[in-house]
């Protein structure tokens, strides 16, 4: 039978490996305030008004006791791809996902009641680059295989690939498992995507970056935790599901939306030169911003999900105007 988020018979018991950073809070707080019991595995302390248990993401311990018995486990454990992917740093994005999942996967194996489904991060950059065509579950082409991909570009792939595999790799037949490729998630708080991006339209550089025709593939915060429970209500959905906003669109057209919902009339372009200066001292990598992703929400779409903000103008005017009334 399935899980109903709408009207729930009891509170469920969700546990959130890695929930500690921005997305996981998020869903933290969404699921906590509509009444149900939350628990994130967290590596580092902090106190936030939900449960918080202690793990490392390598190492069996007293955090299985919280799985026992829990009704959904969302993990999102992995090292912020947001810096330069030198050895050491591939090393632990790549360890810090393929492990965790990997553990997991035996622990939830291994339960006498199980998790009825287990939602694991992963990623839409496992699709090409892609500027002709959208990319959904089924007609959607894998990248890592093009020519003249940059290396970083590899590099990401792979880790999206072996992510997903091993969240596969173990039975657990009592367990729904699903992957979730999702697009960057838009929220309106410091330190994030949403931020940077809104920092260069406040300073006037908040025009077309690169070429500008790259497709960005988004989704708001509120979307992205309402497909979130979407999912774990409807037992029919499994596998690899696109968590996106229907209507990714141009680089140049996302940021010109930005500058509208700020109400900024001209940006300064950032050529593809340019960025990949900026984003050598800023370590990070310039993929983040010039891979073109044009990822479409096939499954969801086609099992009814909703969407509050389909539309990035409108999506944009909703977010600025929470910044201003956080930080103004």
């Amino acid at each position: 039978m399935s899980i109903s988020l709408v009207a729930p018979s009891r509170p469920l018991r969700i546990v959130i490996p890695g929930g500690s950073g921005q997305v996981g809070q998020m869903l933290a707080r969404y699921f906590q305030e509509s009444g149900h019991h939350v628990t994130v595995l967290t590596r580092g302390p902090y106190t936030p008004p939900w449960q918080t248990v202690h793990w490392d993401g390598e190492h069996i311990g007293p955090w299985t006791e919280h799985l026992e018995g829990a009704d959904v486990c969302i993990n999102l454990t992995g090292r912020s791809v947001n810096c330069r992917y030198t050895a050491e740093n591939r090393e632990a994005i790549y360890n810090s996902r393929i492990r965790s999942t990997h553990l997991l996967g035996e622990v939830i194996a291994g339960l006498a009641d199980p998790p009825g489904v287990w939602l694991n991060a992963s990623t839409a950059t496992i699709y090409r680059h892609s500027l002709d065509k959208a990319m959904d579950e089924k007609d959607g082409e894998l990248g890592g295989n093009e020519r003249n991909t940059p290396d970083a570009w590899k590099f990401s792939i792979r880790v999206a690939k072996d992510w997903e595999a091993a969240l596969f790799r173990i039975p657990t037949p009592r367990t729904r498992k699903v992957a979730m490729r999702s697009a960057i998630t838009l929220s309106p708080v410091g330190g994030n995507a949403f931020a940077v991006l809104l920092n260069l339209v406040r300073v006037g550089l908040g025009g077309k970056q690169g070429n500008g025709r790259q497709f960005v593939s988004w989704i708001h915060e509120r979307d992205f935790a309402r497909a979130v429970e979407f999912i774990i209500a409807h037992e029919e959905l499994s596998g690899a599901i696109n968590i996106a906003s229907p209507n990714p669109l141009p680089n140049r057209e996302f940021m010109e939306a930005l500058r509208d919902a700020w109400g900024m009339p001209n940006g300064l372009p950032a050529p593809a030169a340019l960025i990949e200066i900026g984003a050598f001292f800023l370590r990070t990598e310039s993929e983040l911003v010039l891979k073109s992703r044009r990822v479409v929400p096939g499954r969801l779409l086609d099992a009814g999900f909703d969407f509050e903000f389909p539309d990035w103008p409108e999506a944009a005017e909703n977010l600025v105007d929470r910044w201003r009334r956080r930080h103004d």
